[in-house]
């Protein structure tokens, strides 16, 4: 059997020139939607991601693109009042959402602040865990932005990122690009940039060429499949999520007649669970000689 084709985790013209400020133009409009029950997905892998990362009393750790909290506030809890917590995203209304949820469980040793993770004024080596949930394939140049992150890692410290693995959402996110398309109303290019790590084997050799030195480098897939008690769910997803941006162009009454489609083929099909996949992963730097 051939061994597979090492992916290409360079960025695209189209990736490089416009991710960041789109990622960030979207998040802020999802923000209002994000904490909505139907995504509860974000707190489960979230959470999930800081056990795996073994965060502990006292550590100090970066959050990066933190949304609303959902990784940085387990984190926070898990580091204790000894420890520290900086979330760092490119949203200010994610991140508002984010402080209030710290702020009502009393939580005062995490900071999310506004910024650019790849140009964050920061130390190499200043936190026990870096930490990345759903974010690395936002960085237009995936290896360079994942070595940044590795750089601040402290020796001895963990590099923990989270992907989506393939097929996300499916079979909801079929019924919106079908939807799209009987409406004539389907954008010209798809923005998916999830797509861009989903395997095991992609965010293995994306740690190798980032993080070469890494040692005890965990990489491990998760199935899961997330309810959707009602139709409506999946559209509350799409509003919450990056597929706002399949919507971005559409008129009120296109959006309206999208959804009534969407709505319509989850309860012919009887789809009430959707794809959610992960892939986790963490790799330990070694401790300084």
């Amino acid at each position: 059997m051939n061994a597979p084709e090492s992916p290409d985790l360079e960025s695209s013209d189209l990736e490089s020139s416009d991710l960041k400020s789109r990622s960030a133009s979207t998040y802020e409009a999802t923000a209002p939607h994000f904490d909505a029950p139907a995504l509860s997905f974000w707190d489960r892998f979230g959470a999930r991601t800081v056990d795996r990362a073994r965060v502990g009393a006292g550590d100090r750790v970066l959050d990066a693109c933190s949304g609303t909290g959902a990784s940085a506030i387990p984190a926070a809890l898990a580091a204790g009042p000894t420890g520290t917590v900086l979330g760092i995203d490119l949203s200010e209304p994610a991140l508002a959402l984010g402080r209030a949820k710290a702020d009502a469980r009393g939580l005062r040793n995490v900071e999310l602040r506004v910024g650019d993770i790849e140009h964050a004024d920061l130390p190499s080596g200043s936190f026990d865990c870096v930490q990345c949930v759903f974010g690395v394939f936002f960085l237009p140049d995936i290896v360079a932005g994942t070595r940044r992150l590795w750089d601040l890692v402290a020796p001895g410290g963990r590099l923990a990122i989270t992907v989506w693995g393939p097929n996300l959402f499916e079979p909801a996110s079929s019924a919106l690009w079908e939807a799209l398309a009987a409406e004539r109303a389907e954008p010209a290019t798809r923005w998916e940039p999830w797509s861009r790590v989903t395997t095991p084997f992609e965010l293995s050799v994306l740690l190798r060429e980032s993080a070469p030195n890494a040692r005890d480098v965990t990489v491990e897939p998760e199935a899961h499949r997330h309810p959707l008690t009602q139709p409506d769910d999946w559209w509350d997803i799409v509003l919450g999520t990056g597929y706002r941006v399949a919507l971005d162009h559409l008129s009120d009454d296109q959006r309206a007649s999208v959804r009534t489609r969407i709505l319509a083929t989850l309860r012919t099909e009887s789809i009430d669970q959707i794809n959610a996949d992960v892939v986790y992963s963490v790799a330990h730097k070694p401790h300084a000689q």
